[in-house]
């Protein structure tokens, strides 16, 4: 589709400064916010929402529809009465990296707590009688991924592991007098996790319409495949490439590349295509549903997936043996827009692009993203430069799979720094803003900052190095660094490149 010319920020939920040791739905969340207001920004873009499982990827999520406890503001429950203030002293404050063990731990464990106590007293207390009712109605709205959800986050904590094939042979085959019965021992604890999928989608409707208010769109994060230990291939094992063990036959990943000799072996299942079409696609269909439901724009990771995927043989260690398969990108596509109409879809085509992909982007008429530090290596990563973009453009300085621009400068070798002040001129020892203004000066519709490079940092703040396992998704921004003056620099830059518009339309009314 057609975005309005406009610009954003890239700054998943969990690097905010919040209380808690992680960040947050609350209110470092709104003081973002108000960030972005003041400097004339109408996007704000994050990674998938959805409950992590190892590695805390949100791209190895647990489930593709529930929501991340860990990003629910436990001051925002004080206010709504959960939780008295007392019981949340002494968390982790507003600086730092996330501890994700310690977070688990601590912040969690109050959580669960505070759903115990609304479970307790939602139906009589006067004080809570308003959310019970809200309650009630979310869970028969969402009841078609959220009943499933809530049962096997719990059987996960029971048997504690995340591998749900290693659980007894009927919970793992979802025998119905297997399910029953769990369902019913544990019936308080599903309910428990009930309860913290609606405390998420309280928080994240009040953010959401806090955004509205200034016109600013979250675009949010849809990761083509889903993590084998989730809710998703335990409830639809028929629509993955399973055995009769319910053992992985083939996995994805991506062949050698620009960051790994030996391609990404991501290990996620494979679809049944087949019998997505066979069904008219329909778990996609809720999928981006729910998507919709969540964002005003959804990014579409790995587009080119959609087009051709790497299948890897499930004994592989590494990703190097693996072959292109072919996708129904175009029937998936038709059957979402036949169900959905015409979606705010953004097509993340970087990596080993063919022209079948582009071919499928254009036909679909989604906007293609490019990457400024990948266009000064050879001539043939000049489509990455301004003056290869066109319009149906969403031109990042990096993405959160990139080193920060200041790392990225400081690796770069003598050939490559020639290039960049070539194009934006002597950078010193600062190029993040210089690419900043080149990003914005563009004629891409959309330009997005990492929050990183607007703060200037190096390459200790970088979120996520593909193909390294450990270390990711940690970086916090500094508490107060949302400071008037950057807002007022940022800002300046958007009224010089006519950026300040809605890139929805400020006509359209949000679904």
């Amino acid at each position: 589709m057609e975005f309005q010319r406009s610009s954003g920020v890239l700054l998943h939920i969990s690097s905010l400064p919040s209380y808690g040791g992680i960040g947050d739905l609350g209110p470092a969340a709104h003081e973002f916010i108000a960030f972005l207001a003041a400097a004339r920004q109408h996007l704000w873009q994050v990674l998938p929402l959805s409950p992590t499982g190892f590695g805390h990827s949100p791209y190895a999520a647990t489930s593709a529809f529930a929501g991340n406890p860990s990003l629910i503001s436990l001051e925002v429950l004080c206010d709504w009465g959960w939780i008295g203030r007392e019981g949340i002293a002494g968390l982790d404050g507003r600086s730092g990296r996330v501890d994700f063990q310690k977070v688990e731990r601590s912040k969690l464990a109050l959580l669960y707590e505070a759903a115990e106590s609304f479970l307790d007293r939602g139906p009589q207390d006067p004080s809570l009688a308003g959310q019970w009712p809200q309650f009630n109605e979310f869970c028969r709205a969402e009841a078609g991924w959220l009943n499933d959800y809530a049962l096997y986050a719990v059987l996960r904590h029971e048997f504690q592991t995340g591998a749900w094939t290693q659980w007894p042979e009927p919970l793992r085959r979802r025998q119905p007098r297997a399910l029953a019965r769990a369902a019913e021992e544990h019936a308080r604890a599903v309910a428990r996790e009930q309860v913290i999928q609606f405390a998420f989608s309280r928080q994240w409707k009040s953010l959401r319409d806090a955004a509205a208010r200034h016109s600013i769109r979250i675009m949010g994060d849809v990761a083509i495949f889903v993590n084998m230990d989730s809710a998703d291939v335990w409830v639809h094992p028929d629509l993955f490439e399973l055995d009769e063990k319910l053992h992985q036959v083939r996995v994805a990943g991506v062949p050698p590349d620009y960051f790994s000799a030996t391609g990404q072996r991501w290990g996620n299942p494979l679809y049944h295509w087949d019998v997505l079409a066979q069904r008219g696609f329909g778990w996609w269909i809720e999928r981006i549903r729910r998507a919709r439901a969540l964002y005003d724009i959804v990014r579409l990771d790995h587009f080119r997936g959609f087009e051709a995927y790497w299948a890897i043989p499930a004994a592989e260690k590494t990703a190097v043996h693996g072959a292109w398969i072919k996708a129904p990108g175009r029937a998936l596509f038709g059957a979402l827009e036949a169900a959905l109409g015409p979606l705010p879809l953004v097509a993340e085509d970087l990596g080993l692009i063919t022209p079948e992909v582009d071919a499928l982007r254009l036909e679909l008429g989604l906007p293609g993203m490019k990457v400024l530090q990948f266009g000064f290596s050879d001539k043939g990563a000049h489509i990455h430069l301004p003056h290869r973009f066109t319009p149906a453009t969403v031109v990042y300085t990096g993405t959160h799979d990139n080193d920060t621009t200041q790392g990225w400068w400081h690796a770069l070798g003598k050939t490559e720094r020639t290039a960049v002040e070539a194009l934006v001129g002597p950078v010193g020892r600062h190029p993040a803003w210089p690419l900043i203004r080149a990003a914005h000066a563009s004629m891409a519709q959309v330009a997005i900052v990492p929050a990183q490079d607007l703060l200037e940092l190096d390459s200790e703040a970088r979120m996520n190095t593909p193909a390294v396992p450990d270390g990711n998704w940690s970086w916090r921004a500094p508490e107060g660094c949302w400071a008037p003056e950057l807002a007022a620099r940022l800002a300046a830059l958007v009224d010089v490149t006519d950026r300040d518009n809605d890139p929805l339309g400020k006509a359209e009314e949000r679904q």
